[in-house]
């Protein structure tokens, strides 16, 4: 027997997750639920969501979709809803899939608040979180992961996480998404709420958003960042997303102690001259680099495919016939059918997700408290931790 879920946001990204979780053997049900009605007919007069899409099943408010019988939602809004909205579906009896990050506001303390309440929430009322970090399942994290599971590695010694995105990369340009957020009715509230952290001094940060940065050599070398010091350049433009006044320091560089007595560099950085997101990890007996696996230094060169997971067979087959190679590897380094494969599973098998919310903090916190650090002159800060996820 399969599950039913909501899809709450279908915007660009969340319109890319449509067909994956429409076509999911698992999924016997499918809602929709999105505040600009034209976007729900855009899905709901589709030929291939007429066997799992009844008109009944269309919701224009997260309260509403909440009221329903639904298993789980997937939430994919404005970064600055996720935690809220993730909270209120679970409080709601709801399995919730989160698009990254946890949440991002110009505050760092109240980032930490929203991750210590999704913590609590996840303990209090039973229900699954996941977080769809896209980098946790690139093809080298999944690779570096079975390397990792099999003592490959020898003993951790140092890794290296990085996303160098300029915001205005000719690749993608991160105003021309931020202008696109702020012409829908989300984006003017958020542009309202987002005066109201300037007029009270709120900082923001490219270390408010690391997971892409984090998550690969924290997935694989499971530990956690202990404590950190950080350095960042301070901003030199006028464009808002790098204004002094609300987003002091365009770059950051930090390095952390890690639980397992390893180190670990990230570099989140916003005025650069290059857009790259990758990660490294160094061990004793062997290292991963470049998508290259050193073992005593003999190199061996892998491809994407070499380094995949392989997806459930009758998956794989459901995500082909539903929109071809480009929807099955085509997201976010072939992401994207890892990660809701994952969490319809995790659903149907009531188990714990792969980046549950435990995880999720593990990649978050991090970035905050190495803001904070870089803000210090490189004051080595303590990070708090939220412990393991239960069994």
């Amino acid at each position: 027997m399969g599950i039913s879920l909501g899809l709450v946001g279908l915007g660009e990204f969340g319109s890319a997750f449509a067909e994956l979780f429409r076509s999911h053997p698992l999924v016997d049900r499918i809602a929709l639920c999105d505040r600009e009605p034209d976007r729900i007919a855009r899905f709901a007069n589709r030929a291939s969501f007429q066997s799992k899409f009844h008109s009944r099943d269309a919701y224009e408010s997260l309260d509403d979709i909440c009221k329903s019988d639904l298993d789980a939602l997937v939430i994919i809004t404005q970064h600055w809803l996720h935690a809220p909205q993730c909270i209120q579906a679970m409080e709601h009896g709801k399995h919730v899939y989160s698009a990254v990050p946890i949440i991002t506001v110009p505050d760092g303390e109240e980032i930490l608040e929203w991750c210590d309440r999704l913590i609590e929430t996840c303990r209090r009322t039973g229900q699954r979180y996941m977080l769809g970090e896209t980098t946790y399942y690139h093809a080298d994290a999944m690779y570096c992961r079975r390397r990792a599971a099999a003592g490959d590695f020898g003993q951790f010694i140092y890794a290296e996480g990085e996303y160098l995105h300029s915001f205005d990369s000719p690749a993608c340009d991160l105003r021309v998404v931020y202008n696109h957020r702020l012409a829908s009715r989300a984006g003017q509230e958020w542009a309202q709420k987002l005066e109201e952290y300037r007029v009270r001094g709120g900082e923001d940060s490219p270390m408010h958003y690391p997971t892409h940065s984090t998550s690969g050599p924290i997935s694989v070398m499971g530990a956690h960042a202990v404590k950190v010091s950080a350095f960042g350049t301070p901003s030199q433009s006028d464009d808002p997303f790098l204004s002094d006044k609300l987003y002091p320091l365009s770059n950051i560089t930090a390095l952390f102690q890690m639980s397992n007595g390893a180190s670990m560099r990230i570099c989140e950085h916003r005025h650069c001259s290059i857009i790259r997101e990758t990660f490294r990890v160094y061990g004793t007996d062997a290292s991963y680099e470049n998508g290259v696996w050193y073992e005593k230094e003999r190199p061996t060169r892998l491809t994407e495919e070499e380094m995949r997971d392989p997806l459930p067979e009758e998956v794989r087959k459901a995500f082909l016939e539903a929109g071809g190679e480009s929807l099955l590897y085509g997201g976010h380094g072939g992401s994207h059918p890892y990660l809701v494969h994952e969490f319809i599973s995790a659903v149907a098998e009531d188990r714990m997700p792969a980046i549950n919310a435990w995880e999720a903090v593990r990649y978050m916190a991090p970035g905050v408290i190495a803001h904070r650090s870089a803000r210090r002159d490189g004051e080595i800060l303590p990070i708090p931790d939220w412990g393991d996820a239960p069994e």
